[in-house]
């Protein structure tokens, strides 16, 4: 998990003026032109703080690999940004003219993997080194695949990226990428920065701007306006003019994106560690409601159920920081409990009892939130527990009680109580009745019971009988 990188200027300085310097063809795809970045930039050794000692062994051994054998190798992406930044990144990315054939031709230890985007994973022991070729521009839509079989792309008639194996230029690549603060290119052989889209200068601003004509750029691929939001707050960035402008009209673009991958970004947006600042930037850009659809109508009208989200958010990106585990079960469970609490309450009106109005209302709301975001059932099975786990938590009597502290699903449901609590929700006093119950042993667990039962008086009230009338 990365850390949320705050600081208000660069650690290390860093030299934005040219070293060496020559024209670069902009063009991205068909379409308006990109913006010009008419300069390259070669950052000298010792103009910047990248320090070998930093990076991957893994990392590397590959590019010292690639090298040899004759090929460009290159540290790219949210790696030498993060050094750049003076953060110790987790992940290590490589680009290269080489084929995903011929990277894994020379490393027994990689598999190639994808279709839309081929490439190719060099596995060392736990630890993975994610190599790419150089993309290219794919101005003729389809093209055809040589002996090589990965080299082409296609598009669908919205412009809409569906195949991007079309292999190019360190320059193009470059252009191809999505934020110019993820297109530094680092070369661990001669010790230089490479920067062609002005990536240095957009960090030293620091802002989130996508590279080439906005628009054109998120038709291409729509996760692309989650990936601004998402990296706007994990480096604590403004999202540059021109890239926030964009994002209303092409956001309904998500639909179009299937349900798996959409879920695949929510891990990425949520349990990172910088989930808070991260669903502010998505209900400012109104990018909630193509996750959660219900959610999002729902957290603009309710104050209660948006503290509850947020303070779920808090949570988690703590529990991160404190190097504790986290479950997308609880964060899902959060983000749509608003859609159950509300459902449970219209079938109850219809005359269900609360805990049959409950289990319905989970199993329907995971239903309908899965058509937008594909929820695994490892997930999903937490979720109704956490949910109906609230309504358990109520019955304090006798060993019963106990029953529940044992339970493997009390510590989430219990904490989901809190969070309750916290967003202001009147409960009782059941967050402080749990919190002390679960210090006692047994025999002063019976007797809190049935203190519990002497001060409510509670007694099981009489079934009504329903009369059977013929129709």
């Amino acid at each position: 998990m990365g850390k949320t990188l705050s600081s208000p200027s660069f650690i290390c300085p860093l030299l934005t003026s040219s070293h060496n310097a020559f024209v670069v063809d902009c063009r991205i795809t068909t379409g308006p032109k990109c913006k010009a970045y008419p300069r390259l930039n070669v950052i000298p050794r010792d103009k910047h703080c990248i320090s070998r000692k930093n990076i991957s062994d893994s990392a590397l051994k590959v590019m010292s690999r690639l090298r040899s054998q004759g090929h460009q190798a290159y540290l790219v992406g949210g790696a030498v940004r993060d050094l750049l930044l003076g953060s110790n990144p987790k992940d290590f990315d490589i680009a290269t003219d080489a084929t995903p054939e011929e990277v894994h031709g020379l490393f027994r230890n990689s598999r190639i993997i994808g279709r839309r985007f081929r490439i190719v994973h060099v596995r060392f022991g736990r630890e993975i080194i994610e190599v790419t070729t150089f993309r290219g521009h794919h101005e003729g839509g389809n093209e055809a695949s040589p002996a090589t079989g990965g080299n082409h792309s296609r598009q669908s008639d919205k412009g809409l990226l569906l195949r991007d194996n079309v292999y190019g230029t360190l320059e193009e690549d470059a252009v191809r990428r999505d934020l110019t603060v993820n297109a530094l290119y680092y070369d661990s052989g001669k010790f230089e920065v490479f920067d062609h889209v002005n990536g240095l200068t957009d960090l030293e601003k620091r802002q989130i701007c996508i590279i080439g004509e906005p628009a054109v750029r998120y038709r291409e691929d729509p996760v692309r306006m989650l990936r601004t939001v998402r990296f706007a707050a994990k480096l604590n960035f403004d999202i540059e003019k021109n890239t926030a402008k964009a994002i209303p009209a092409c956001a309904a673009l998500l639909r179009e994106i299937p349900s798996a991958r959409l879920f695949d970004e929510f891990l990425k947006l949520f349990l990172s560690g910088y989930a808070a600042a991260t669903l502010e930037q998505l209900l400012e850009h109104d990018l909630l409601q193509f996750l959660f659809d219900e959610t999002s109508h729902l957290l603009h009208q309710d104050a209660m159920s948006l503290a509850l989200v947020r303070a779920a958010m808090a949570n988690t990106d703590k529990r991160i920081a404190d190097d504790k585990p986290v479950t997308p079960a609880f964060i899902l469970a959060a983000l749509l409990w608003p859609v159950v609490v509300r459902t449970a309450a219209q079938q109850e009106n219809r005359g269900d009892p609360p805990m049959v109005a409950m289990h319905n209302a989970s199993q329907q709301t995971i239903s309908e939130a899965s058509q937008q975001l594909s929820i695994p059932r490892r997930f999903s099975q937490p979720m109704r527990e956490i949910w109906e786990f609230q309504l358990r938590l109520q019955r304090r009597q006798g060993k019963k009680a106990a029953e529940l502290v044992e339970h493997r699903r009390f510590r989430a449901a219990y904490d989901f109580l809190l969070l309750r609590e916290q967003a202001g929700e009147d409960t009782g006093d059941l967050g402080e009745w749990w919190t002390e119950y679960q210090t006692l042993d047994m025999d002063q667990r019976l007797a809190k019971s049935a203190e519990h039962n002497g001060k409510s008086g509670s007694r099981r009230r009489p079934r009504k009988r329903r009369n059977n009338q013929q129709t």
